[in-house]
């Protein structure tokens, strides 16, 4: 062959590889924050309007058993970015870092971020990180993002009108936010939403990965007036002093179904600028939440709004109401719509899912399986024997799901060992223990709960550990 063949070779494969990348689809995979099973119009909720969501859900794909990483908000995003089962997962509960931020992932961590940057997608992180202090290894802009914005620390995430945010490892000051302030000139929310929809209008010309982890529905309950207003007088309210912490608020109920409907607002305000940007049909957007709902604190209701929809427990428990969350999975053209799956997936099934999606190579050390053929209908989808969670966090607790079987171990601290078993086919509120008409599946949850715990010289589970010296 001469020059200028291969040449003419050379040129057509570089348009081809051009081509294919500008067909591999869009990523936006939304992140809620203590956003319960229940809290979603398309999931049983009455009292809160969630049209754009539901409208999502309707036109895609709703997970009835998907399961996040742990009841809590930093165990639960490490497993979603890195893939790993919470009993391997290197951040296994909340740690603060004073005077900013939350222990860090480890430098040269293999997260999603990386391998999709690998893969050829520009990245992005707006909202909430809670995986490493401003500067450290585990920051977002050196975990493979290239661009964040947003609140670094999940305790400065605790107020919507912060003195700070941060972008792309600098200090941005909020003009007008006050320390302590119920309400400022500057709204964290919206200013992350309007970065959103920017960066996403910046980017349009190549594949992306954006990963939007918006703080609503999370505590305090903050919100404009122009999102309470359709809520006011609906219901009686108790007005929260503040005085357990987080910021007071005259009207809890009114504020907490507001702050909902906003973060609703906005998706669809997102899905909306896909479309006028011709990206739609070419964007996967997967929707869900870091954990199950809070627990009574802060003004918080979630008796009143059924936020667990008819699971057990909530925010810091292994039961269903703590560990499974919504997931709605959206992609007009390449998802059929108006489906409905009971496939079981957990976090740490989204990295290998959106490999397969963006094309990537799978690293090695992933826990999960990919969801993918569901998603499109298209292939056969593994099946996981079993989910295992670990968490030290709340009196240290286990939990094994073998599909109808869910075995709970609570209380550890507390020298509790017994394992409860529930049959979620029959009841899914987990109400009766039937531990003892099974002795054969609680010594298979037991053996599950041996064999695959990985002990952590940082989060030691009393009972089954000895604590460090």
């Amino acid at each position: 062959m001469n020059r200028n063949a291969v040449t003419a070779v050379a040129v057509a494969l570089t348009m081809n590889s051009a081509r294919a990348a500008e067909q591999r689809p869009n990523i936006v995979l939304i992140v809620a924050d203590d956003l319960g099973y229940g809290e979603l119009g398309c999931y049983g909720q009455t009292r809160i309007k969630t049209p754009n969501l539901d409208r999502m859900a309707a036109r895609g794909l709703r997970f009835t058993r998907f399961y996040a990483g742990a009841p809590v908000c930093a165990p639960s995003r490490c497993c979603l970015i890195t893939g790993c089962q919470p009993s391997r997962a290197v951040i296994r509960d909340n740690v603060e870092v004073p005077p900013e931020g939350q222990m860090a992932l480890p430098a040269r961590t293999m997260t999603i971020s990386r391998a999709l940057r690998a893969a050829g997608y520009t990245t992005a992180m707006v909202g909430k990180w809670g995986l490493g202090a401003p500067g450290s290894e585990g920051a977002p802009e050196r975990q493979g993002f290239d661009h964040f914005y947003g609140y670094l620390c999940q305790r400065e995430a605790h107020n919507y009108y912060p003195t700070h945010l941060w972008r792309d490892g600098k200090k941005v000051i909020l003009e007008g936010n006050t320390p302590g302030n119920v309400t400022g000139r500057q709204y964290a929310h919206d200013l992350m939403t309007e970065d959103v929809l920017s960066w996403v209008g910046r980017k349009r010309t190549k594949p992306f990965f954006l990963c939007w982890t918006p703080t609503i529905p999370h505590l305090a309950l903050q919100v404009p007036e122009d999102s309470i207003t359709p809520y006011r007088g609906l219901w009686d309210e108790h007005p929260y002093d503040g005085k357990g912490g987080y910021q007071p608020q005259a009207t809890p109920r009114a504020a907490y179904a507001a702050m909902i409907s906003r973060l609703d607002r906005d998706v669809g305000r997102l899905v909306d600028r896909l479309r006028e940007l011709g990206l739609e049909q070419n964007t996967l957007i997967l929707f869900t939440s870091d954990n199950g709902p809070t627990f009574k604190v802060g003004g918080a209701d979630a008796e009143f709004f059924h936020s667990a929809g008819p699971l057990r427990g909530l925010k810091g428990s292994v039961y269903e109401g703590g560990i499974r969350v919504p997931l709605i999975a959206y992609r007009p053209g390449a998802i059929p719509a108006g489906r409905t799956s009971d496939h079981i997936a957990a976090f740490w099934d989204v990295f290998p899912t959106l490999l397969d999606v963006a094309g990537g190579a799978r690293p090695a050390g992933l826990d999960g399986l990919s969801f993918a053929p569901t998603l499109t209908g298209i292939g056969d989808q593994p099946e996981h024997g079993y989910l295992f969670w670990e968490f030290p966090g709340y009196g240290g607790q286990q939990a094994v799901l073998m599909q109808r079987w869910k075995g709970v171990r609570r209380e550890m601290d507390k020298g509790n060992m017994g394992v409860a078993l529930y049959d979620l086919d029959t009841d899914i509120a987990e109400t009766t223990d039937v531990a003892s008409a099974h002795p054969d599946i609680v010594a298979r949850i037991e053996e599950i709960m041996r064999r695959d715990r990985v002990p952590s010289p940082i989060f030691p589970q009393s009972g089954l550990d000895k604590a460090p010296s």
